[in-house]
């Protein structure tokens, strides 16, 4: 299953330069000189304790070089094999160069492209000005030679701007870094579900198998129909008791039409069995064929019980489309797995909006977005709600001639006309140039949403990993 819990390594780093003496022998009133140590050594202290004070907590912890020497700095090259190797050991999933003077571009090449992680560049912006003309650290400066050194070694990195560790903005750039690490983290190597072939008049959601393994290390682990049929109806026959609990909990959350109420527990079957099959092949998400054999094969509908199942932390494609599976996997990440993706394709734009568009689905959305004041019921075992009012990140990883991009935009939801299905109406900047975009592709029009503003976490993360382009044509 995906991982929502990420650490970073905090390197603080300084220039080997001016007297060089620890912090036990400074005193009071001792002349120290431009860009002197124990400065540093103090801005680095501040700043390791103040992130994991601001930050740590159960998606996110720290590891530190503390002890790697009498400083716990790294200023020497001497000293990059230990910091590299705490790092390895520690399992950090990214690595936060934190410049307290002048700093040290070269350590600080050396340890990114040894350990290959994803990188997150800052330094505090100074404050010491003294009226002899004395500088103790000139940070900024020192983050133009470290960015050099990480751009001559081809070693891709995050940077937050030069400012106070207080700052909004150092706040901000943080938590996306953070988010970009969880994306990375979970995108290499996964593992997708297959569960059946896509429906035959599909052909927009075809994939290249061979390409996802080779360019991204994705796995695809083939479900046939015939091994799905077996779990499903082992599960209808003997687990009765976890059905009922499972069919009472879904008729609390959703008004049922009687003609879906006769097939609850079909419905609340297709959970066990999803949930049999992720631990099973040991997946991270499933891309299913949802609306031609199955229902053929096991006498109901999957539709509405994606929604509990969406609830419940598992990620399941409706009709096939393995790349808006991944695409969710990401906003997933990118929320640190505390808000929940939806498949709303572009479905019809609002009668009278010009930038509003119906992204729509026949049933599958999580229970938990929808808005309480709208009605929420299962009609023909499909769901109906409308999600809730908000801000929302749309997305879409897909490819062509094995050129792969991602793209993604901000939209706020607005009123229009009622409908059936899961549904939300939404607002963006430019619709039209949005609707150019997926005419002209590589992208179809099923796209995957999450409540939150993500987009320039997902531009961040396409830094890391190569073979996949951020496609900025579109906001």
């Amino acid at each position: 299953m995906l991982s929502f819990e990420v650490k970073i390594g905090l390197i603080p780093i300084r220039r080997e330069s001016g007297r060089a003496f620890s912090k036990k022998d400074y005193k009071p009133g001792m002349k120290l000189g431009n860009f002197n140590p124990f400065t540093a050594g103090q801005r680095g202290e501040h700043c390791v304790a103040y992130i994991k004070e601001h930050f740590t907590n159960e998606h996110v912890c720290f590891a530190d070089i503390e002890g790697i020497n009498e400083e716990n700095m790294l200023f020497t090259e001497a000293d990059v094999p230990a910091v590299v190797e705490r790092m390895q050991q520690e399992k950090v999933d990214a690595i936060f160069l934190i410049n307290t003077n002048f700093g040290n571009e070269e350590v600080a090449g050396m340890v990114a492209r040894e350990l290959n992680k994803p990188v997150l560049l800052w330094g505090p912006q100074d404050d010491s000005f003294l009226e002899d003309g004395t500088r103790y650290t000139d940070t900024q400066c020192g983050l133009f030679g470290m960015s050099r050194m990480l751009q001559r070694m081809n070693v891709p990195f995050t940077y937050i701007k030069n400012c106070f560790i207080e700052d909004e903005a150092f706040t901000q750039g943080f938590k996306e870094f953070i988010s970009v690490t969880c994306m990375v983290k979970n995108f290499h190597n996964l593992r997708i579900g297959q569960v059946g072939l896509r429906p035959k008049p599909f052909c927009s959601v075809i994939v290249n198998e061979g390409e996802l393994m080779q360019k991204f290390g994705i796995q695809i682990i083939p479900i046939n129909l015939a091994n799905f049929k077996r779990v499903f109806d082992n599960n209808l026959e003997n687990r009765k008791e976890e059905l009922a609990a499972l069919s009472e909990d879904f008729m609390k959350k959703f008004e049922f039409d009687e003609f879906s109420k006769e097939r609850v527990d079909r419905m609340s079957c297709f959970i066990l069995t999803y949930q049999d099959l992720f631990k099973q092949y040991n997946l991270d998400a499933v891309s299913a064929e949802c609306w031609t054999a199955m229902g053929q094969l096991v006498q109901c509908s999957p539709c509405a019980s994606y929604s509990p199942l969406a609830d419940m932390g598992y990620i399941i494609g409706c009709e096939s489309d393995l790349h808006a599976v991944i695409t969710q996997v990401l906003l997933k990440s990118a929320a640190l797995g505390e808000k929940v993706p939806f498949l709303g394709e572009f479905t019809t734009r609002h009668p009278s909006n010009p930038n509003a568009e119906l992204l729509w689905h026949c049933g599958p959305f999580a229970h938990s977005l929808h808005d309480a004041d709208q009605p929420c019921f299962v009609d023909h075992m499909r769901a109906n709600l409308r999600v809730r009012n908000g801000e929302f990140t749309v997305s879409r990883f897909d490819q062509e001639d094995g050129r792969y991009m991602l793209v993604a935009g901000e939209v706020k939801s607005t009123e229009g006309p009622y409908t059936t299905g899961t549904y939300l109406w939404a607002e963006f900047n430019d619709l039209d140039a949005w609707e150019r975009r997926l005419i002209e592709g590589p992208y179809i029009h099923h796209m995957s949403e999450i409540e939150g503003n993500y987009r320039n976490c997902l531009k961040e993360f396409c830094k890391y990993v190569p073979n996949l382009t951020f496609d900025d044509s579109v906001k």
